[in-house]
């Protein structure tokens, strides 16, 4: 059985540094990220044995499981690929014009991310994703790591809001560190991923108006 593999960093821990310090990505990275992954493969060995025995009644609760983990392991990698050292201010191109399209402005986009991430209640994420039923940049919130997204919505940037991403830097101050991720935002990889989630056709006749 194919298994979940933690990817290394595209980077040194300590090249995000000041905005995100050497210690957090250390942390971050081979502990949490580390941890879905490992959980994810042994509830895959579970779901395996439950179905060998026909112990039915336990799937519901290991496939939450599950959700929960891989969802963490996919949505770290996504993070962490959308980083790096010395980026540019704002993207270009393509993204730049649909950025500008569906939310008016760079500037403004900025402001709605930052609140998506901001007012998560409790653990979760903020992302900008392309919805393909309408063909548009919108922005969610994601609770702990599977929860509130569009479905068929395809995360092309994650900006993490769970307490382990920021706490030992910046301590109560989580809006520093995500104005902090601004100097970060690997707009080559963003802008990657909008062009290959905008392949998506879902072939939903009469869907949209």
């Amino acid at each position: 059985m194919a298994k979940y593999v933690l990817p290394p960093l595209p980077y040194e821990f300590s090249a995000l540094e000041p905005h995100i310090s050497a210690r957090i990505m250390e942390l971050h990275h081979d502990k949490h990220h580390g941890a879905y992954v490992t959980n994810a493969n042994g509830l895959l060995d579970r779901l395996e044995e439950a179905r060998a025995k026909e112990d039915f009644a336990t799937i519901p609760a290991l496939e939450r499981g599950l959700a929960f983990n891989v969802s963490g392991h996919v949505l770290h990698t996504i993070f962490w690929q959308n980083l790096q050292p010395k980026a540019a201010p704002e993207p270009t191109g393509a993204l730049a014009e649909q950025i500008k399209r569906d939310f008016g402005s760079f500037g403004t986009f900025k402001k709605q991310m930052n609140a998506a991430a901001s007012t998560v209640m409790g653990s979760g994420w903020g992302a900008l994703v392309w919805e393909p039923l309408l063909g548009r940049l919108i922005t969610v919130q994601i609770y702990d790591h599977q929860s509130n997204i569009t479905q068929a919505g395809v995360p092309i940037m994650v900006l993490d809001a769970w307490e382990h991403a920021w706490y030992l830097q910046y301590e109560n101050r989580k809006t520093d560190f995500f104005d902090a991720t601004w100097n970060l935002w690997n707009w080559s990889d963003i802008a990657a991923r909008f062009e290959q989630a905008k392949a998506l056709e879902l072939k939903l006749v009469g869907a949209t108006g």
